[in-house]
Protein backbone atom coordinates (compact mmCIF):
# COMPACT_ATOMS: atom_id res chain seq x y z
CA UNK A 1 0.00 0.00 0.00
CA UNK A 2 3.15 2.50 -0.23
CA UNK A 3 3.26 2.80 -3.57
CA UNK A 4 2.71 6.01 -5.08
CA UNK A 5 0.98 4.71 -7.77
CA UNK A 6 -2.20 4.89 -5.47
CA UNK A 7 -4.75 7.08 -6.76
CA UNK A 8 -7.99 8.88 -5.52
CA UNK A 9 -10.54 6.23 -6.83
CA UNK A 10 -7.78 3.46 -4.87
CA UNK A 11 -10.18 1.38 -2.70
CA UNK A 12 -9.74 -1.56 0.13
CA UNK A 13 -11.80 -4.99 0.03
CA UNK A 14 -14.26 -5.21 2.93
CA UNK A 15 -15.14 -8.71 4.37
CA UNK A 16 -18.96 -8.21 3.27
CA UNK A 17 -16.94 -8.11 -0.34
CA UNK A 18 -17.96 -4.27 -0.78
CA UNK A 19 -14.76 -1.82 -1.89
CA UNK A 20 -14.62 0.83 0.23
CA UNK A 21 -12.45 3.71 -1.47
CA UNK A 22 -9.54 4.72 1.07
CA UNK A 23 -9.76 8.27 1.51
CA UNK A 24 -12.97 9.56 3.14
CA UNK A 25 -14.10 12.94 4.06
CA UNK A 26 -15.21 13.35 7.49
CA UNK A 27 -18.26 15.94 8.46
CA UNK A 28 -18.32 15.86 12.26
CA UNK A 29 -19.03 19.29 13.13
CA UNK A 30 -19.44 20.71 9.84
CA UNK A 31 -21.52 23.60 9.56
CA UNK A 32 -21.52 23.86 5.57
CA UNK A 33 -22.07 19.99 5.68
CA UNK A 34 -23.43 20.57 1.75
CA UNK A 35 -21.34 22.65 0.26
CA UNK A 36 -18.43 20.99 1.40
CA UNK A 37 -19.70 17.38 0.03
CA UNK A 38 -19.94 18.74 -3.11
CA UNK A 39 -16.58 19.97 -3.06
CA UNK A 40 -14.99 16.89 -1.77
CA UNK A 41 -17.47 15.33 -4.35
CA UNK A 42 -15.91 17.47 -7.38
CA UNK A 43 -12.24 16.91 -5.93
CA UNK A 44 -12.54 12.96 -6.47
CA UNK A 45 -13.21 11.91 -3.07
CA UNK A 46 -16.19 9.08 -2.90
CA UNK A 47 -16.18 8.24 0.68
CA UNK A 48 -18.46 10.23 2.92
CA UNK A 49 -18.98 9.70 7.05
CA UNK A 50 -21.53 10.75 8.61
CA UNK A 51 -23.30 9.57 11.60
CA UNK A 52 -26.78 10.58 13.33
CA UNK A 53 -25.08 11.87 16.54
CA UNK A 54 -23.64 14.76 13.44
CA UNK A 55 -27.11 15.88 12.37
CA UNK A 56 -26.10 16.57 8.52
CA UNK A 57 -27.31 12.77 7.14
CA UNK A 58 -30.24 15.01 5.50
CA UNK A 59 -27.23 17.46 4.18
CA UNK A 60 -24.94 14.82 2.90
CA UNK A 61 -28.03 13.02 1.06
CA UNK A 62 -28.67 16.09 -0.91
CA UNK A 63 -24.97 16.84 -1.78
CA UNK A 64 -24.81 13.31 -3.15
CA UNK A 65 -28.06 14.03 -5.21
CA UNK A 66 -26.67 17.60 -6.39
CA UNK A 67 -23.49 16.22 -7.47
CA UNK A 68 -24.85 14.58 -10.05
CA UNK A 69 -22.66 11.56 -9.37
CA UNK A 70 -24.40 8.23 -9.31
CA UNK A 71 -25.04 6.92 -5.77
CA UNK A 72 -23.43 3.89 -6.90
CA UNK A 73 -20.36 5.24 -6.85
CA UNK A 74 -20.18 7.14 -3.33
CA UNK A 75 -19.84 5.13 -0.60
CA UNK A 76 -21.59 6.65 2.75
CA UNK A 77 -21.26 5.70 6.11
CA UNK A 78 -23.60 6.27 9.35
CA UNK A 79 -23.28 5.40 12.47
CA UNK A 80 -25.90 4.75 15.44
CA UNK A 81 -24.96 6.47 19.02
CA UNK A 82 -25.47 4.97 22.77
CA UNK A 83 -28.60 6.08 23.88
CA UNK A 84 -30.46 4.67 20.79
CA UNK A 85 -28.58 1.49 21.30
CA UNK A 86 -31.26 -1.89 21.63
CA UNK A 87 -32.59 -4.28 18.94
CA UNK A 88 -35.53 -2.42 18.10
CA UNK A 89 -34.75 1.23 18.72
CA UNK A 90 -31.59 0.07 16.00
CA UNK A 91 -33.61 -0.82 13.43
CA UNK A 92 -35.85 1.83 13.42
CA UNK A 93 -32.50 4.28 13.77
CA UNK A 94 -31.45 2.23 10.47
CA UNK A 95 -34.83 3.52 9.05
CA UNK A 96 -34.28 6.75 10.29
CA UNK A 97 -30.89 7.82 8.55
CA UNK A 98 -32.18 5.94 5.11
CA UNK A 99 -35.35 8.44 5.08
CA UNK A 100 -32.89 11.74 6.36
CA UNK A 101 -30.43 10.40 3.48
CA UNK A 102 -32.89 9.74 1.09
CA UNK A 103 -31.23 6.37 0.21
CA UNK A 104 -32.62 2.77 -0.05
CA UNK A 105 -29.50 1.46 1.48
CA UNK A 106 -26.26 2.68 3.42
CA UNK A 107 -22.72 1.35 2.63
CA UNK A 108 -21.60 0.81 5.80
CA UNK A 109 -23.42 1.10 9.54
CA UNK A 110 -21.27 1.51 12.51
CA UNK A 111 -21.92 1.30 16.25
CA UNK A 112 -20.92 4.75 17.30
CA UNK A 113 -19.13 3.76 20.45
CA UNK A 114 -19.07 0.33 22.98
CA UNK A 115 -20.67 2.79 26.30
CA UNK A 116 -24.02 1.11 26.60
CA UNK A 117 -22.86 -1.98 27.84
CA UNK A 118 -22.29 -5.79 26.63
CA UNK A 119 -25.64 -6.85 26.35
CA UNK A 120 -26.97 -3.59 24.28
CA UNK A 121 -23.81 -3.23 22.31
CA UNK A 122 -24.88 -7.14 21.22
CA UNK A 123 -28.63 -6.27 20.27
CA UNK A 124 -27.32 -3.57 18.68
CA UNK A 125 -25.03 -5.12 16.64
CA UNK A 126 -27.58 -8.19 15.62
CA UNK A 127 -30.02 -5.71 14.86
CA UNK A 128 -27.11 -4.02 12.19
CA UNK A 129 -26.60 -7.75 10.38
CA UNK A 130 -30.64 -7.77 10.74
CA UNK A 131 -30.76 -4.64 8.57
CA UNK A 132 -27.76 -5.71 6.31
CA UNK A 133 -30.26 -8.90 5.99
CA UNK A 134 -32.76 -7.06 4.56
CA UNK A 135 -30.97 -4.84 2.35
CA UNK A 136 -30.83 -2.04 4.39
CA UNK A 137 -27.04 -1.90 4.67
CA UNK A 138 -24.03 -3.29 2.83
CA UNK A 139 -21.77 -3.71 5.28
CA UNK A 140 -21.91 -3.60 9.27
CA UNK A 141 -18.66 -2.02 11.56
CA UNK A 142 -18.09 -0.57 14.78
CA UNK A 143 -16.14 2.28 15.67
CA UNK A 144 -13.97 2.93 19.43
CA UNK A 145 -14.28 -0.43 20.10
CA UNK A 146 -10.88 -2.15 21.83
CA UNK A 147 -10.00 -5.72 21.35
CA UNK A 148 -12.17 -7.05 24.43
CA UNK A 149 -15.53 -5.41 22.42
CA UNK A 150 -14.63 -7.35 19.13
CA UNK A 151 -13.85 -10.67 21.17
CA UNK A 152 -17.37 -10.33 22.52
CA UNK A 153 -18.45 -10.28 19.53
CA UNK A 154 -16.69 -13.28 18.89
CA UNK A 155 -17.61 -15.40 21.58
CA UNK A 156 -21.18 -14.55 20.66
CA UNK A 157 -20.66 -16.59 17.86
CA UNK A 158 -21.64 -13.54 15.39
CA UNK A 159 -19.25 -12.65 12.19
CA UNK A 160 -16.65 -10.15 12.91
CA UNK A 161 -17.42 -6.73 11.73
CA UNK A 162 -16.03 -5.75 8.88
CA UNK A 163 -14.52 -2.04 9.54
CA UNK A 164 -13.08 -0.66 13.05
CA UNK A 165 -12.96 3.35 13.03
CA UNK A 166 -11.02 4.63 15.96
CA UNK A 167 -8.67 7.70 16.68
CA UNK A 168 -5.83 7.08 15.21
CA UNK A 169 -2.91 8.78 13.82
CA UNK A 170 1.18 8.69 14.41
CA UNK A 171 0.64 10.13 18.13
CA UNK A 172 -2.12 7.60 19.37
CA UNK A 173 -1.41 4.59 17.20
CA UNK A 174 -3.79 2.02 18.98
CA UNK A 175 -0.97 -0.12 18.00
CA UNK A 176 -2.88 -3.16 19.83
CA UNK A 177 -6.55 -2.63 18.30
CA UNK A 178 -4.84 -2.19 14.49
CA UNK A 179 -2.85 -5.33 14.85
CA UNK A 180 -5.89 -7.39 16.01
CA UNK A 181 -8.12 -5.67 13.43
CA UNK A 182 -5.31 -6.78 10.33
CA UNK A 183 -4.93 -10.28 12.08
CA UNK A 184 -8.86 -10.92 11.84
CA UNK A 185 -9.70 -9.34 8.68
CA UNK A 186 -10.89 -5.68 9.85
CA UNK A 187 -10.33 -2.87 8.16
CA UNK A 188 -9.45 -0.01 10.11
CA UNK A 189 -10.35 3.77 10.01
CA UNK A 190 -8.55 6.05 10.95
CA UNK A 191 -10.39 9.56 12.82
CA UNK A 192 -8.67 12.70 13.63
CA UNK A 193 -6.34 11.65 11.37
CA UNK A 194 -4.88 15.92 11.28
CA UNK A 195 -4.38 15.71 15.07
CA UNK A 196 -7.43 18.69 14.85
CA UNK A 197 -4.62 20.95 13.30
CA UNK A 198 -2.09 19.81 15.88
CA UNK A 199 -0.01 19.29 13.19
CA UNK A 200 3.69 21.40 14.21
CA UNK A 201 5.77 18.25 15.13
CA UNK A 202 9.69 18.77 13.90
CA UNK A 203 9.61 15.52 12.43
CA UNK A 204 6.30 16.61 10.78
CA UNK A 205 7.86 19.58 9.10
CA UNK A 206 11.24 18.30 8.29
CA UNK A 207 9.37 15.34 6.38
CA UNK A 208 6.60 17.93 4.75
CA UNK A 209 9.89 20.16 3.83
CA UNK A 210 11.25 17.32 2.46
CA UNK A 211 8.58 16.33 0.08
CA UNK A 212 7.30 19.63 -0.59
CA UNK A 213 3.94 19.23 1.15
CA UNK A 214 1.58 20.54 3.77
CA UNK A 215 1.92 18.83 7.03
CA UNK A 216 -1.67 17.52 6.72
CA UNK A 217 -0.86 15.47 3.27
CA UNK A 218 2.40 13.71 5.15
CA UNK A 219 -0.22 12.64 7.96
CA UNK A 220 -2.70 11.35 5.54
CA UNK A 221 -0.24 9.72 3.75
CA UNK A 222 1.50 8.06 6.63
CA UNK A 223 -2.30 6.73 7.37
CA UNK A 224 -2.60 5.35 3.96
CA UNK A 225 0.44 3.41 4.11
CA UNK A 226 0.31 1.68 7.57
CA UNK A 227 -2.96 0.61 5.62
CA UNK A 228 -5.85 2.49 7.36
CA UNK A 229 -8.65 4.98 5.61
CA UNK A 230 -8.15 8.32 6.59
CA UNK A 231 -11.09 10.08 7.22
CA UNK A 232 -9.92 13.78 6.79
CA UNK A 233 -12.26 16.92 7.93
CA UNK A 234 -12.48 20.47 6.27
CA UNK A 235 -14.56 22.95 5.70
CA UNK A 236 -12.27 24.92 3.75
CA UNK A 237 -12.32 24.37 -0.32
CA UNK A 238 -8.78 24.57 -1.06
CA UNK A 239 -7.89 22.10 2.27
CA UNK A 240 -10.54 19.64 1.29
CA UNK A 241 -8.60 19.75 -2.62
CA UNK A 242 -5.36 19.37 -0.86
CA UNK A 243 -6.04 16.71 1.38
CA UNK A 244 -6.84 14.51 -1.57
CA UNK A 245 -3.34 14.71 -2.98
CA UNK A 246 -1.61 12.22 -1.83
CA UNK A 247 -0.86 9.93 -4.82
CA UNK A 248 1.86 11.49 -6.31
CA UNK A 249 3.90 10.98 -3.99
CA UNK A 250 5.07 8.00 -0.38
CA UNK A 251 6.52 8.51 2.69
CA UNK A 252 10.29 6.41 2.32
CA UNK A 253 11.09 3.90 5.36
CA UNK A 254 12.98 6.55 7.21
CA UNK A 255 10.13 9.19 7.20
CA UNK A 256 7.98 6.40 8.14
CA UNK A 257 9.84 5.52 11.07
CA UNK A 258 10.01 8.82 12.51
CA UNK A 259 6.39 9.07 12.32
CA UNK A 260 6.12 6.22 13.92
CA UNK A 261 8.28 7.06 16.66
CA UNK A 262 5.89 9.96 17.99
CA UNK A 263 3.41 7.44 19.11
CA UNK A 264 2.22 8.50 22.90
CA UNK A 265 -0.38 5.67 23.38
CA UNK A 266 -3.52 6.57 25.13
CA UNK A 267 -1.53 9.86 26.04
CA UNK A 268 -1.08 11.11 22.42
CA UNK A 269 -5.46 10.87 22.18
CA UNK A 270 -6.85 14.37 21.42
CA UNK A 271 -10.84 12.76 21.10
CA UNK A 272 -12.94 10.95 23.72
CA UNK A 273 -11.27 7.61 22.20
CA UNK A 274 -13.73 5.40 24.87
CA UNK A 275 -12.30 2.29 23.79
CA UNK A 276 -11.26 0.94 26.92
CA UNK A 277 -14.75 1.41 28.25
CA UNK A 278 -15.90 -1.51 30.00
Amino acid sequence: MASAALTISSTVKLSSGYFMPLLGFGVYQNYTTKPSVLEALAAGYRHVDSAQAYRNESDVGAAIRQSGIPRSEIFVTTKILNPNHGYESTLTGVDTSLAKFGFDYVDLFLIHDPMSGHDRRLATYRALLKARDDGKIRTVGVSNYGVHHLKEIQTAGLELPAVNQIELHPFCQQKEIATWCSEHGIVVQAYCPLVRGAMSDPAIMRIAAKHARDPGQILIRWSIQRGFVPLPKSVTPARIRSNAKLYDFALDAEDMAQLDALDRGKEGAISWNPVDRP
